[in-house]
């Protein structure tokens, strides 16, 4: 009698696994905005410098690791299944 009152269901666990995925991506991006991002300015002293133009903190931010080692990648996301179904022989 107890069980059929549930109100988590097991099939509900992989929509929780993929939003709490999600909110985790979105926590993690307004994190690093928050920290790192040169136009961001959280205290008031910073924000009270107007303008600044510092171009290597933007460079560094802009730049950053992922998108270094994604740079030397090719543009697919299994070359060899694409390689195998394209290629004749």
């Amino acid at each position: 009698m107890a069980s059929a009152n549930r109100w988590l269901r097991p099939e509900v666990y992989p929509l929780f696994a993929s939003v709490g995925v999600a909110v985790g991506i979105c926590a993690i991006q307004l994190v690093r905005n928050i920290t790192t991002n040169p136009e961001v300015r959280v205290t008031k002293e910073n924000r009270a410098a107007g303008i600044l133009e510092n171009f290597e903190e933007g460079e560094k931010y802009a730049e950053h690791g992922l998108r270094k080692f994604v740079r030397k990648r090719p543009p697919q996301i299994m070359p060899s299944v694409n390689n195998f179904f394209s290629d004749p022989n």
